[in-house]
């Protein structure tokens, strides 16, 4: 492992996903994906039915056979996706810019801990008494 790549922004396959360009893995990975002579990933109905039967879903053999080109066609639009250069391209958490609406942090109400311990089953000190969990 590089040591310009930390394990915490590495994904499971082990690529780093945070596109460090310092990263060896992410640049191998990087070329690979380029790569027009690698073949793309499709499904079979028996991948169809495994997955079904890891997500505990119950589909018939031609609900099987009608995701499998659905399926396929999902993964081709994921190939395209790769292909988009997007060196420069700063990551985004969000497309549009989000601003928090933060109200000023000041006390509006206080000093009441009597009225707040009159609701309490029991109080001792000026504080809520519980039972004891821990022996």
């Amino acid at each position: 492992m590089n040591s310009d790549c930390a394990v915490q922004h590495r994904d499971v396959l082990g690529k780093c996903v945070a596109g460090n360009r310092a990263c060896v893995q992410w640049r191998s990975l990087k070329r690979r994906s380029a790569d027009a002579s690698r073949p793309a990933m499709s499904v079979d109905a028996a991948t169809v039915r495994k997955i079904a039967s890891l997500a505990r879903v119950a589909v018939t053999d031609g609900d099987i056979e009608a995701m499998v080109p659905e399926l396929n066609n999902i993964l081709g639009w994921i190939e395209q996706l790769g292909e988009v250069d997007t060196d420069g391209v700063a990551p985004l958490a969000a497309v549009i810019p989000n601003h928090q609406r933060l109200r000023a942090d000041v006390v509006t109400d206080g000093d009441i801990r009597d009225k707040v311990l009159a609701n309490a089953p029991q109080a001792e000190h000026g504080f809520f008494a519980v039972p004891k969990v821990i022996e």
